[in-house]
């Protein structure tokens, strides 16, 4: 299952990985996170590789977020509280590969998808593009501190608001605004252009590159809380009845409202 739904292709030095579920929009499985993050211990110490690109598989969806049925089976704050701690360390590996990351989005870009893209360095989608964490619409639960501190870096308090208490999804032409994508090119042209930029990069001086990355890392670390600074609020919503009734709605097409417990 692993090998099918996270693709791994090495082209002139670059490593390319795919999220291949595009029957459900490339949502994240336990092994997908666990495969990412097995590829990034091998892409770190592979020195024929000078660039990375992640892209979502269909030209859909770059990832729609954790694959919501995986969260039917959570009773215990552990069980909240160890999931976020997951996706912290994965997607604080990706952050941390001392190579150039770009993520290639296409279509949806939410949840856990959003986590993965902020962490690249670059950043360059399609028209189709939707950008956002709209689970203030949907599961009622909450991100992680280092996610929250992500948003916030890229898109400044204002908007991260936006997004986490309205559930706005931003499209192509407001990420390009606010500096959350690079640029935006069609999508018949996007794998190209991306992989023209991945060859750039291969180009550039690679002490420069890793001294760059790695100090830009420093800085955003100093402006980070720990991780157990949002402990009580993921075990709040995650243990809650609304994020229990939200979760059976999307598997079940059952009805609910907000209760606020």
């Amino acid at each position: 299952m692993t090998a099918n739904t996270l693709l791994h292709e090495v082209r002139d030095g670059v490593a390319w990985l795919g999220f291949n579920r595009p029957e459900s929009r490339n949502a994240m499985t336990w092994e997908m996170y666990d495969a990412l993050s097995a590829h990034c211990d091998r892409l770190q110490a592979d020195d024929a590789i000078h660039a990375v690109v992640l892209h979502g598989v269909g030209g859909e969806a770059f990832v729609a977020g954790t694959d919501i049925g995986q969260f039917e089976q959570f009773g215990e704050p552990e069980d909240a509280l160890g999931y976020e701690r997951r996706i912290d360390a994965v997607v604080g590996k990706l952050e941390a590969l001392d190579k150039p990351t770009i993520a290639l989005l296409e279509g949806a870009c939410v949840g856990g998808g959003a986590a993965l893209a902020l962490a690249c360095d670059f950043r360059y989608a399609t028209p189709s593009l939707k950008f956002g964490v709209p689970i203030a619409r949907t599961l009622g639960n909450t991100l992680s501190i280092t996610n929250v501190s992500r948003l916030i870096d890229m898109l400044g308090v204002a908007r991260t608001k936006e997004a986490l208490m309205l559930g706005t999804l931003f499209g192509a032409e407001q990420a390009s605004a606010a500096g959350l994508v690079n640029a935006v090119f069609p999508p018949e042209r996007i794998h190209d252009e991306v992989a023209a930029v991945a060859d750039q990069l291969g180009r550039r001086a690679p002490l420069t590159l890793k001294a760059s990355k790695a100090l830009v890392g420093r800085v955003l670390a100093h402006r980070r809380l720990e991780r157990e600074a949002s402990d009580d609020w993921i075990t709040a919503c995650y243990m809650s009845d609304d994020f229990k009734a939200a979760v059976n709605k999307f598997l079940h097409k059952t009805p609910f409202e907000w209760t606020g417990r």
